[in-house]
């Protein structure tokens, strides 16, 4: 076969996986808009992507299961679930394409493949959708209406109805506001519409009315006036961070539960897909989802202690500078943070550490814990040093941690690296709270010590946190296949 031939068949073959693309998008669209049946690959987000972030997705995919993963084998699939009854759902259609491979000639088609292993899904119970306030609008409350706003589908679970604040909305603050949600220095543009409506106070995003309150004490509101019943808070404002404090939420009427997204004292601090069934939302009414550096290390720490055992270790985190710090050198209540945050490392403390046995018992004074602030906007990074029971090495612990990413409880959670020039700014985006670097595991010459690279969108990944444990106070998890 001449060069020329065989530029021609690539061309080909090029052609026709972006038409299997175009399929596959549709497909997509058309069970999330009509089914509320949403589909991910191998937890990577697939609503509102193009042609050329499919392909690309699909080359991960394969690369990461080590199995020839293609667009076709999932148009294959997605067309069988196309055509099934089922109800809300969240499949993962990349674990189903991966075991279409393994077990290819256990089924006569795709058809008998899915009915199969989607069997259970007619089992799933009826969701009640829940009413959703937050109350504070900063960087973590913008992404939750974001992702809530952009994913609300038919509305069948979270329904974000207002969004409360201190300082007092005119014309001028509320287009302020709506335009810090359209515009994101960091996340982009919102793939949506944002207006303000100044006559009723509020934002009318992707064509949905949000009120905009304005209140001084949580006591204060009636949010039954504004049509919500029994209503999950989310507080973002950082303010209320006790059990006392955040029982003045349940005194406003229309709310039944309370999400913190800070450490709270006297609360279940919870990590999702670690501790959540531990506390069950029938009788509990204020959960806190603790840190974004908890919510990245305790998937891993996780794994490491089912597997390995953890004996002690030191854990460093590598964060970006955030609001709390100054722009310019001034006067700050902690040391160090005074310091300008975009021109300087700042060495500062963390409580993640101690965090981490609050969902884990069994790490309970094992671990100690810094941090280092550094120059950029967003994106971090935790080194784990640990002594483990087990000797173990570096492709043991990469092969744990791929499985863990892989299947089980924790799928959500890890995502797992193959890329040897990952850098902070390559992990903005992803919806996973902890992002194993495979390619930087150390293990010492014994086996016995090992240091594991997570990395974190220390804003992005923490809200995809916070959504999946409001679904679960909410009961309004749908059907999953993972």
């Amino acid at each position: 076969m001449n060069s020329n031939t065989l530029y021609e068949k690539e061309l080909s073959f090029q052609a026709d996986r972006r038409k299997a693309g175009v399929e596959f998008i549709k497909i997509i669209s058309d069970l999330w808009y009509d089914k509320s049946i949403e589909l991910v690959l191998f937890r990577n987000q697939l609503i509102d992507r193009n042609v050329s972030d499919i392909i690309n997705l699909h080359e991960y995919a394969g690369e990461f299961v080590q199995k020839p993963i293609n667009v076709f084998d999932s148009v294959e699939i997605a067309r069988a679930i196309l055509n099934l009854d089922l109800p809300p759902s969240r499949i993962d259609i990349g674990k189903l394409t991966y075991e279409y491979h393994l077990e290819d000639n256990k089924y006569h088609d795709a058809r008998a493949f899915v009915i199969d292993k989607l069997r259970n899904a007619k089992d799933s119970q009826n969701i009640k959708p829940k009413d959703v306030v937050l109350y504070g609008f900063g960087r973590i409350g913008r992404l939750l209406a974001r992702e809530m706003m952009s994913k609300i589908g038919k509305g069948q679970q979270l329904r974000l109805r207002a969004i409360v604040t201190r300082d007092r909305n005119d014309a001028t603050s509320l287009e302020k506001r709506a335009s810090l949600l359209r515009y994101d220095s960091v996340h982009g543009d919102f793939e949506g519409s944002v207006q303000a409506d100044v006559e009723n106070n509020a934002l009318i995003i992707n064509g949905t009315t949000v009120h905009i309150i304005t209140a001084n004490a949580p006591e204060e509101i009636d949010y039954t006036q504004y049509g919500i019943e029994e209503a999950l808070l989310i507080d973002n404002t950082g303010a209320f961070t006790t059990e006392e404090a955040l029982k003045r939420h349940l005194v406003s009427k229309g709310v039944s539960k309370v999400l913190l997204t800070a450490p709270g004292k006297g609360v279940p601090n919870i990590v999702y897909g670690v501790n959540h069934n531990d506390h069950n939302p029938d009788t509990v009414d204020i959960f806190s989802a603790a840190s974004c550096t908890t919510n990245a290390i305790t998937p891993i720490l996780a794994a490491v202690e089912e597997t390995l055992g953890v004996v002690k270790g030191h854990l460093e985190t590598i964060h970006a500078y955030t609001n709390d710090q100054n722009l310019v050198d001034n006067m700050h209540k902690k040391y160090r943070r005074g310091r300008a945050a975009a021109l300087n490392m700042v060495i500062t403390e963390t409580g993640a550490g101690s965090a981490v046995a609050k969902a884990l018992p069994s790490l309970a004074g094992k671990l100690t814990s810094n941090a280092i602030r550094v120059p950029v906007p967003n994106g971090s990074l935790v080194v784990l040093n640990l002594e483990v029971g087990k000797e173990t090495s570096i492709d043991e612990v990469n092969a744990i941690m791929r499985k863990y990413a892989l299947e089980g409880e924790l799928v959500e959670q890890i995502k797992y690296s193959l890329n040897n020039e990952l850098v902070s700014s390559d992990i903005v985006g992803t919806s996973a709270p902890s992002i194993f670097d495979s390619n930087a595991t150390i293990v010492s010459n014994d086996g016995k010590n090992i240091v594991l690279y997570v990395w974190y969108d220390n804003e992005y990944g923490y809200s995809h946190q916070v959504i999946r444990l409001a679904k679960y106070i909410a009961k309004v998890r749908r059907y999953t296949y993972y």
